[in-house]
């Protein structure tokens, strides 16, 4: 089964999948994903539906900036899980990249988009980075107890 297929019938499986929306299951699925800390399988579901868009699409950027900020994530869970890995010991830098690339994508369609509003995504990411920096690339700033939540679009039709 390819990618694409398993990202079909995963979306499917998620509890927003049969809900009445104007929005797509997989990009509900990545809040679903992200607020359970599940930002790995949250950077799939929502790339399945970017690859679709592609670079056509108005929501290109958006898209890739909400995959670039669970990508961050990602990089902090496995160096939280794993400290003296020799690969995941080594990921405070990736994910501050991906924190202030999710920040560049994501701005330009402030202060709202696809409803949500964007102040929290982009203060999550802003706050990473410089907790990350701060610490300098030492101290990881992620915990699974305080891990963030984001809230859900709000459907423009209900």
């Amino acid at each position: 089964m390819k990618k694409s297929e398993r990202m079909e019938v995963f979306a499917g499986g998620l509890r927003t999948a049969g809900t009445v929306s104007e929005f797509d299951p997989c990009y509900l699925g990545y809040f679903e994903c992200f607020n359970q800390g599940r930002y790995y399988e949250a950077h799939d579901v929502l790339e399945h539906l970017w690859l679709k868009d592609r670079r056509g699409s108005p929501d290109y950027r958006y898209y890739k900036g909400l995959i670039q900020l669970a990508g961050g994530f990602v990089h902090l869970k496995l160096q939280h899980e794993n400290p003296s890995h020799p690969k995941h010991g080594r990921r405070m830098r990736p994910a501050r990249r991906l924190f202030l690339l999710a920040i560049e994508n994501l701005s330009p369609y402030a202060p709202y988009h696809r409803g949500m509003s964007l102040s929290l995504p982009l203060e999550l990411a802003g706050r990473f980075a410089v907790l990350i920096e701060e610490g300098c690339f030492q101290q990881n700033p992620w915990a699974p107890e305080e891990a963030p939540k984001l809230p859900f679009p709000a459907d423009p039709k209900i």
